[in-house]
């Protein structure tokens, strides 16, 4: 059902605590709740059975599948891909006897544009995930991915780049080009940057 007035969809089954901005185009989807203080930008796809914390910031075009919790200290860019079920941390030392209550007890992860993170994946907070990096199923992330980088594995590991289409790159001689799309890229520094087709 649409709320009168709203630009966004809610299932009936979902939450929406005020106050907060959720952008025209975006769908929550059922069993799912978004807290108060949280911004979420326009065209976004909430699943089945998502928590929005407080004060979590989500940009445009964002797709978060079923099953995942986004807490609060996670930001996620631009056409940011969450796989099913995949995990979100935000404290490192957490206690039940013990709370964290304090605002430098979480530790921010920031998901830049474009990103993927596969099903099941679980990232573990502080770290950066790059524009257009890809973070296999399963993986276990414990420090910062480069732009592109494709990591995979407990913990994950750099195993080679892809493409902001999604393809995986052969990196030859400092360069690399999409098989898929036709996008170039060029190692420089240790990381892969966009660069004009030849």
């Amino acid at each position: 059902m649409i709320t009168t007035g709203r630009l966004y969809f809610v299932h009936e089954s979902s939450y929406v605590d005020e106050p907060c901005v959720i952008g025209e185009g975006t769908k929550i989807w059922h069993f799912s709740h978004v807290m108060a203080e949280t911004s979420i930008g326009r065209n976004c796809s909430l699943g089945q059975n998502v928590l929005i914390a407080s004060r979590v910031t989500i940009g445009d075009n964002v797709k978060i599948q079923n099953n995942v919790s986004v807490y609060e200290g996670v930001v996620l860019e631009d056409d940011v891909f969450c796989g099913p079920s995949m995990v979100f941390t935000n404290v490192t030392t957490p206690r039940s006897r013990f709370p964290r209550n304090r605002p430098e007890d979480y530790r921010k992860t920031v998901v830049r544009r474009g990103a993927t993170i596969g099903a099941n994946a679980t990232i573990v907070c502080g770290v950066m995930i790059g524009e257009y990096a890809f973070v296999g199923a399963g993986a276990v992330v414990t420090r910062d991915v480069p732009p592109y980088g494709l990591v995979f594995g407990n913990p994950a590991r750099l195993r080679g780049f892809a493409c902001e289409c999604g393809m995986t790159l052969a990196v030859e001689d400092e360069r690399a080009l999409c098989r898929a799309c036709g996008e170039a890229y060029a190692m420089r520094e240790g990381s892969l940057e966009k660069v004009e087709a030849p």
